[in-house]
């Protein structure tokens, strides 16, 4: 057991140390490639009905849980989501999918109405509410 742990300690040491000894620095970075695989991702822009800063919070929270979706933005006033993922990876429909889990309905999709009454009463949107303003 000493040995794994001694040799996983080298190994890190060796991706933080660079060939001549100076330490890296990262940096945060925004791109339109995924740093694995080198592909672009794709955008997606679309109406999500919600009312405040909660409804902000879940919206993205359950876009960003579907594997593949590498950022999710919602306009609190536009009632719009953007989205960028690798459509290798995932299509937007499941994107959708799993914001209608949340209560939320989309463009493509009504939003579950289970999870919808659990929202809190300030999350509880007017169904006739516009979309992608």
């Amino acid at each position: 057991m000493k040995k794994v742990i001694l040799s996983f300690v080298m190994i890190a040491s060796l991706a933080v140390i660079g060939c001549k000894g100076e330490a890296k620095t990262e940096t945060e970075t925004k791109t339109t490639t995924t740093a694995t695989q080198g592909k672009e991702l794709s955008m997606a822009n679309f109406g999500v009905r919600g009312n405040c800063g909660m409804c902000k919070t879940t919206i993205e929270k359950a876009a960003k849980s579907v594997e593949g979706v590498a950022e999710a933005t919602w306009d609190v006033k536009k009632k719009s989501i953007a989205v960028s993922y690798d459509e290798h990876r995932i299509n937007e429909k499941e994107i959708h999918k799993a914001i209608a889990a949340a209560g939320y309905d989309t463009d493509q999709a009504n939003g579950d109405k289970a999870a919808y009454k659990n929202l809190p009463k300030c999350c509880q949107f007017d169904g006739d509410q516009k979309m992608n303003q």
